[in-house]
């Protein structure tokens, strides 16, 4: 697949003739990477420097984000003694699709390349956003991180790489796993907390439901990391807070969007959306409000803020080390579990089976640990279109009656 797009990723070597029409000197420092920043060491404050640098008297050295190294790879190019900053590689890849594109994947990837692959992507569910992810990764041709919400999608995503890219080992990053591999894919909070060691190793990043990005907790993940080429998916990019408007500093502008409206009855089959809302019972509310007073008693003693980062990172590291955060991390545990496992959602659930009974069903939870016992048995194995997830655990398929997804 022909690129024709620049080496950001390549070393800037010293002293080459300033640019026509110029009159500045060369700037002749080395940039590396700091701890999600770029350090530009060795210089004066020339004028050439771009405006993204601010001193660091600390270190006696110039210092920028690392998410703004596109820029500063553009300006500087030809202009440093060394660049050391990244560290991930050219990589030989070659995706073809298994079946023909859509016209609307088609012109995606066409609007993310023409932005010098950079930019956010917004299509409905089921509109083929993975496709466009592999696609993405194969054009730009460096190390690249795929970055998902949950451990679901992690694995769904392991299993595309390993198809569309078998001859090269892809990592997992989360569920216990941590393989900083040239292909990879993480979970937003595994990718969080490891911000600053990953920020260098990877040349693509690819955000799949990128609308999860600008939290405190998880914007460190683009702007620790240098990655020149960088994709955002979603199907919602509009945020309840308006934080929306970071993406286009962390990731790029929209470049294509299609509603599902003008995808239904061609692409998409034909739906309608109905939300059904549970409550918990009196003594379900009561038990999350009892482990969230634990938990919350813990991080306060211990001054941790839990809406950053660092505050959740602080607080995974003291739970660990007494009984008192012991019992906070597994009251945060329980927590969620109340929220995310009610028996009101299966109840709702066989409610809407047998309404819809003989049809078929896909159930698609935002947590396996939610509760299955009472679908899994009218389910059906899926048969082996794709490949397992590095766990071994198989995927499944409708049956006439219901479907589950992996245990």
């Amino acid at each position: 697949m022909s690129r024709g797009h620049g080496d950001w990723g390549s070393s800037l070597l010293s002293c080459c003739t300033p640019f026509p029409g110029v009159s500045w000197y060369p700037v002749s420092g080395v940039l590396r990477y700091d701890r999600g920043t770029l350090l530009l060491e060795g210089t004066p404050a020339p004028p050439a420097l771009p405006a993204v640098f601010r001193w660091d008297a600390r270190v006696e050295a110039w210092r920028a984000p690392a998410y703004r190294y596109f820029e500063v790879a553009s300006e500087l190019r030809g202009q440093l003694q060394a660049n050391r900053a990244p560290q991930y590689r050219r990589l030989a890849l070659d995706y073809t699709p298994p079946y023909a594109l859509h016209p609307h994947q088609r012109e995606a990837l066409a609007a993310w390349k023409q932005n010098r692959g950079r930019g956010l992507v917004e299509l409905p569910t089921g509109a083929g956003k993975t496709a466009l992810g592999l696609l993405a990764l194969s054009w730009a041709g460096r190390s690249a991180l795929v970055v998902v919400p949950t451990r679901v999608l992690m694995h769904q995503w392991y299993a595309e790489l390993r198809s569309a890219f078998p001859d090269l080992p892809v990592g997992l990053i989360g569920d216990g796993e941590h393989e900083v591999f040239d292909l990879a894919v993480a979970t937003y909070d595994s990718a969080a907390i490891h911000a600053e060691g990953l920020g260098n190793r990877y040349g693509c990043l690819i955000l799949d439901e990128v609308h999860h990005l600008p939290t405190d907790l998880y914007s460190p993940i683009a702007t620790y990391s240098l990655a020149p080429y960088r994709l955002g998916l979603t199907a919602s990019l509009e945020r309840s807070d308006g934080r929306q408007e970071l993406l286009y500093e962390y990731v790029g502008p929209l470049v294509y969007r299609k509603e599902a409206a003008e995808l239904k009855g061609s692409v998409l089959a034909d739906y309608r959306i109905e939300e059904v809302r549970v409550a918990l019972s009196p003594a379900e509310r009561a038990a999350y409000r009892q482990a969230l007073e634990v938990r919350n008693a813990f991080v306060q003693a211990q001054g941790i803020d839990l809406g950053t980062l660092a505050g959740w990172a602080e607080f995974v590291r003291r739970s660990s080390r007494s009984e008192s955060g012991r019992r906070a991390m597994r009251a945060h545990r329980e927590a969620a579990r109340i929220a995310t496992a009610a028996p009101a959602k299966l109840r709702a659930l066989e409610v809407i089976l047998t309404r819809h009974s003989g049809q078929k069903t896909l159930i698609s939870p935002r947590k396996t640990t939610w509760p299955t016992r009472s679908v899994r048995p009218s389910c059906s194995p899926a048969s082996p279109t794709r490949p397992p997830s590095k766990s071994g655990r198989p995927f499944w398929r409708a049956s006439p009656r219901a479907a589950t997804w992996p245990s």
